[in-house]
């Protein structure tokens, strides 16, 4: 197994780039002193350090481009060190903002505890995590007890091959990708189709950084893993995205099956954590989280992330109102 971290997420796509410099431009169309909806008229400066799951690290990184643009003297630094990883730097002190693909498990509430760090979490966006297979495999659907005879810790050495999981698959050898440990995304796709989390096979390709994985499924015969729905988006042309029947037929991940919930058991919330006393007390940290809350559905629109329903926007509203009270 390859474990290889990527401390900063790569550069957004030109696709992303664009989408940004246009929700920009639409925002900008108000007087300079107004800016964007959710920012403030006074400058703020400073340092933010984020850190956490590097599916939601495209969100704030496109937060952050445009909220810079308005409020260049701060300095925002995003890493995506996993949600696991995130949440030990979080609880350190050491990050202010941590991005999460999950919620907070009682063992890492209890060290931010025992450190003193009071937090809010906010749901900012939906995630439909996406099985994809290299194109020449040939296969459009998967049952979720096929997932699980693929990436369950039995599988480790024994199936090794498509048709060793239905003979209706391919004679290809099965060649996974995943992320790592400390990823979030590992801990939900793990209990939702293993019935435990942190339960899988450990002789595959992992890596905290989705990029890797989009790369090593791509150009490997038989590749299969899985990510966050954004980057099978960005990478749609060199992927196949497999349905999932988890026992009411073949469910394609998209917005529209992961807002309705029909596309089960794999749609999921993400969020964002916020230190409370850091929002209290650090001008430049309430600015942004303000900017990002209040510009949420444009900015996950821009970054092709799945935006809240109303009621979920409704109720991320109402935390972030009772986190500045």
């Amino acid at each position: 197994m390859v474990n290889r971290t990527s401390l900063r997420p790569a550069a957004a796509p030109a696709a992303l780039a664009l989408s940004l410099t246009l929700l920009l431009a639409a925002c900008g169309g108000q007087d300079s002193a107004e800016g964007t909806s959710g920012s403030d008229s006074e400058s703020v400066s400073g340092s933010i350090a984020i850190d956490g799951s590097s599916t939601v690290g495209p969100l704030t990184e496109a937060a952050q481009e445009l909220f810079v643009s308005e409020q260049p003297d701060v300095d925002i630094t995003v890493g995506t060190s996993g949600t696991g990883g995130g949440f030990e730097a979080f609880c350190a002190g050491k990050t202010v903002i941590s991005n999460a693909s999950r919620p907070i498990e009682a063992e890492e509430a209890k060290l931010c505890k025992q450190e003193g760090i009071e937090y809010t979490e906010l749901q900012v966006a939906i995630d439909a995590l996406t099985v994809v297979t290299n194109p020449d495999v040939g296969v459009t659907c998967i049952a979720t007890e096929e997932l699980k005879t693929i990436w369950e810790p039995a599988a480790e050495g024994k199936i090794t091959n498509w048709s060793q999981v239905n003979p209706e698959f391919p004679d290809l050898p099965l060649n996974l990708f995943g992320p790592g440990t400390d990823s979030g995304t590992f801990d939900y796709f793990t209990d939702a189709i293993n019935g435990e989390e942190g339960a899988s096979r450990s002789d595959y390709e992992s890596s905290e950084d989705d990029n890797v994985i989009v790369e090593g499924v791509s150009g490997t015969e038989g590749g299969m893993g899985y990510f966050g729905y954004t980057f099978y988006e960005e990478n749609q042309d060199s992927l196949t995205a497999l349905e999932v029947d988890s026992g009411d037929g073949c469910v394609a991940p998209s917005p529209e099956t992961a807002q309705s919930g029909e596309y089960t058991p794999l749609s999921r919330p993400l969020y964002v954590y916020v230190s409370n006393k850091a929002y209290a007390e650090e001008s430049q940290v309430a600015a942004f989280v303000d900017f990002y809350i209040a510009n949420l559905t444009e900015i996950a629109e821009a970054a092709k992330f799945i935006p809240l329903n109303d009621e979920q926007t409704s109720e991320t509203e109402s935390r972030l109102d009772s986190l500045g009270a």
